[in-house]
């Protein structure tokens, strides 16, 4: 009906014919633009030659997640200076403690405890997320009160039940090894700094990335780098909506999510901490009562046991709580198996040179 009471208008007004077939003649264009865009977005003999599973699974169209780089372009410098102090116990009070010793690179970037042990035997109060990967975050912390890697490093050192030091004491320590800070000024113009400690760190961190996992094959266009079980749990995960918080590249560590969507966690739990919190713990928000990063999933069968409580010990304990809380779905024992199965899937890759 519209377009008959405007073509019978532009019977009567030559302007507003110019000016609709002038449009007209624009959408055309657009159109064809377009069309050339996306014919041109992937070689033809590309796309003809794939098969229908990798056309259904490809990155570009169906899937949010997506596969990590093969390498990272960071100064070579500053990450061998970084895995230094990563490993240095001086960066803790007693001598006793280093980053290291709550992230093992071996342990899939944490200590497979509930809770992390620090200086004089001291029990930390919240479970160690992995250190892999943690570059992608978009912020650190099970309650993401350090937005970048650099501010991360400062807490563990200054909290007195990590490592329980401070920047003085340190720098006083580490200004005795002459060839640690030569690393230093070739690698910084301020040489040892506070600043520069924690830019070191952060950088070796950014570096701790583990491509090449199968489900990073598969993603690339390996179809075989995934056997039928793993495929099947892909299929569930995203089918039971998992990918809904865990997604990206990082499969997860892109937003917050409250831990018991679909029924109360930290009733059925009991004992609630003020770690229990959460991202309420920051900003003051009862909104963000029991609110945290959703973590990442990569290498995630490796660092048990799982959740900022390190409540549940194994891998299907995990998945079998999640889909209650967060899903509120019923989820048989044979899809359990198979969701495991694809995370099994993710473990990835870490360079020697940075073990």
């Amino acid at each position: 009906m519209y377009l008959t009471i405007l073509k019978w208008r532009l019977k009567d007004n030559h302007f507003l014919k110019k000016l609709y077939l002038r449009r007209l003649s624009l959408c055309v264009l657009c159109s064809l633009i377009l069309s050339s865009c996306f014919s041109s977005h992937e070689p033809e003999e590309e796309i003809s030659a794939a098969s229908d599973e990798s056309i259904k699974y490809s990155n570009n169209s169906y899937d949010s997640l997506r596969p990590l780089p093969q390498s990272l372009k960071l100064d070579a410098k500053r990450v061998v200076l970084g895995k230094i102090l990563f490993h240095d116990t001086r960066l803790s009070k007693d001598n006793s403690t280093s980053c290291a010793s709550c992230h093992s690179l071996e342990k899939g970037g944490t200590d497979n405890l509930a809770r992390s042990i620090g200086i004089n035997g001291a029990i930390g109060s919240i479970n160690a997320p992995t250190v892999l990967n943690s570059g992608f975050n978009f912020v650190q912390f099970w309650d993401g009160r350090a937005v970048t890697l650099e501010e991360q490093v400062a807490s563990p050192i200054h909290n007195m039940t990590e490592m329980g030091s401070n920047w003085q004491e340190i720098i006083k320590k580490l200004s005795s090894d002459k060839q640690l800070t030569r690393k230093f000024r070739h690698a910084y113009i301020g040489g040892l700094t506070s600043e520069n400690i924690q830019d070191a760190i952060a950088s070796y961190e950014r570096a701790l990335i583990t491509p090449n996992s199968p489900f990073d094959k598969f993603l690339r266009g390996d179809l075989s780098a995934m056997n039928d079980e793993a495929l099947e749990g892909y299929h569930l995960f995203k089918d039971y909506g998992c990918d809904s918080c865990h997604q990206g590249m990082n499969i997860g560590g892109n937003m917050y999510q409250r831990l018991g969507v679909m029924d109360d966690y930290f009733r059925d739990r009991g004992n609630v901490t003020n770690e229990d919190y959460g991202r309420f713990n920051v900003t003051g928000l009862e909104s963000d009562k029991y609110k945290f990063k959703v973590p990442s999933l990569r290498n995630v069968a490796l660092t048990a046991p799982y959740f900022h409580d390190g409540s549940a010990k194994t891998l299907h304990d995990a998945v079998t709580v999640m889909t209650r809380y967060q899903l509120g779905k019923p989820v048989n024992g044979k899809d359990i198996n198979l969701l495991v199965a694809f995370l099994e899937g993710l473990t990835g890759e870490l360079e020697a040179s940075l073990k």
